[in-house]
């Protein structure tokens, strides 16, 4: 990880050089060419001011007066009569001859920069036309040497590059910072699945803000809780099914060795028997059962829907199981809507109803009464198994379609239950993106409702 915060570091320090050198080329660029033009434009303007009183008195004592003023100061001038010939100068000799050329009378009345070329040129200068009753009289030339535009570059150059480094250091320091902070929560969330990964998924992660590295802690945070009920979920299944074997295992090898080798009267060695036969069953339902499970888990089972009639379907299982309940002394009720269909699978359909009404069964006393219900609601088609039994416990109700999990544990053995029918039902009802409800009362009775939406029938 800190490999990528120096990868993240380098990225955004180059990233934010760049720009910023590009925003600091074009800016002195930019600068550099404003000040040359400042300096031309004061350039032209003094011209033109020595032009405007040359026009009132051009005569010898204004021009010497006018080449006074300039040879106490930075810049230059020449004057000129219209032909080119030189009528007064700041400067002794001839520096500026080959700017001093025949002019044209084209020059507009607020002049024009003859020479601006500053980085390779002695010199710029501008020209300024006199005119009097509307007619040139003579030129006056301005010029000023390059060294003080080239020294004014030089200071504005040290000030970039001044402010240059200041702008890298503070950029190198913010980046720093910056790449800790986005790299610091990664690390925590690296040493999270480093410590998931070993097992333990009592992770704990610093808040952040409501970003995209927020919703990754919480998705860390989330895997890390549901690998641990996982976990948690895996062993108690573990323990639940070595359990479940090893009994009817024990009782089958313990009576088993009873019958082999004892000398038993028949009534004994009948009773015996009927145990290993009982508890060979079990075993069998229980593994089956299991099997069940691992093809819902590995989603390896197909539900085939095909158009049900609920009525006959109903009428059938009504069928089916009846002499079970009349056995039991509990009655059977079957309330069917007529000419109600339903999209499902058949045989997945009757295990889940077989299941129910098998529980109701087993956990309804003699004289009770458990209904089978079908109905249509609005957009749904809802099915449900009632009884009048024991109930189940307010604090059992969440868990009871966990597996192997038992409200009465006392009485299961007794009752043949191994504690996976109704998982299996919620398997199988989800498979077929349909909901199941549970509603019960202590003494009272339970309602299980099966609710098949309309969009989920057809798929």
């Amino acid at each position: 990880m800190k490999k990528l915060s120096v990868k993240l570091g380098i990225l955004f320090y180059l990233i934010i050089f760049g720009l910023m050198t590009f925003m600091f080329f074009f800016l002195h660029e930019g600068i550099v060419e404003s000040r040359v033009e400042e300096e031309l434009s004061a350039l032209q303007a003094r011209g033109n001011s020595h032009r405007a009183i040359l026009e009132k008195y051009f005569n010898r004592e204004t021009i010497d007066h006018v080449v006074l003023m300039e040879s106490e100061s930075t810049t230059d001038v020449v004057i000129t009569d219209r032909s080119g010939e030189i009528l007064g100068s700041s400067v002794q000799g001839s520096p500026f001859q080959e700017y001093l050329q025949p002019v044209h009378s084209d020059i507009p009345w607020g002049g024009k920069v003859i020479e601006n070329e500053w980085k390779k040129g002695p010199y710029i200068a501008t020209i300024s036309p006199i005119r009097v009753n509307d007619q040139p009289v003579g030129y006056v030339y301005m010029f000023q040497d390059t060294a003080s535009v080239h020294s004014l570059i030089k200071g504005l150059n040290e000030h970039f590059i001044m402010a240059g480094w200041i702008s890298v250091f503070l950029t190198f320091i913010i980046i720093i910072f910056l790449s800790k902070g986005i790299t610091k929560p990664l690390i925590k969330m690296k040493e999270a699945t480093s410590q998931i990964s070993k097992g333990d998924f009592s992770v704990i992660l610093p808040k952040t803000s409501n970003d995209e590295l927020g919703d990754l802690a919480k998705s860390i945070k989330s895997l890390a809780n549901d690998l641990g009920y996982l976990k948690q979920e895996r062993n108690e299944f573990l323990a639940s099914i070595s359990h479940e074997l090893r009994t009817p295992l024990t009782y089958i090898k313990g009576y088993a060795d009873i019958v082999l080798k004892r000398n038993l009267a028949a009534e004994d060695r009948e009773k015996y028997l009927t145990i290993i036969v009982d508890e060979s069953n079990r075993l069998s339902r229980l593994i089956k059962e299991l099997f069940e499970l691992a093809k819902i888990d590995q989603n390896s089972f197909v539900i085939q829907k095909e158009r049900i009639d609920l009525v006959h379907f109903m009428n059938k299982m009504e069928e089916k199981l009846s002499p079970a309940f009349q056995e039991k002394k509990i009655k059977l009720a079957v309330e069917c809507h007529p000419d109600l269909c339903l999209y499902a699978d058949p045989l997945r359909l009757e295990q889940i109803l077989f299941n129910l009404l098998d529980n109701a069964m087993k956990y309804s006393r003699e004289g009770a009464k458990v209904t089978l219900k079908g109905w249509k609601a609005r957009n749904s088609i809802h099915l449900s198994v009632k009884d009048s039994g024991k109930g189940i416990p307010e604090k059992d109700i969440p868990y009871i379609f966990n597996r192997f999990y038992r409200v009465d544990k006392s009485r299961t053995r007794s009752l043949g239950g191994t504690g996976l029918g109704l998982a299996i039902v919620k398997e199988l009802v989800h498979a077929h993106g349909a909901d199941i409800t549970v509603t019960s009362e202590e003494n009272a009775g339970t309602e299980f409702e099966i609710i098949f939406h309309e969009g989920a029938q057809m798929q």
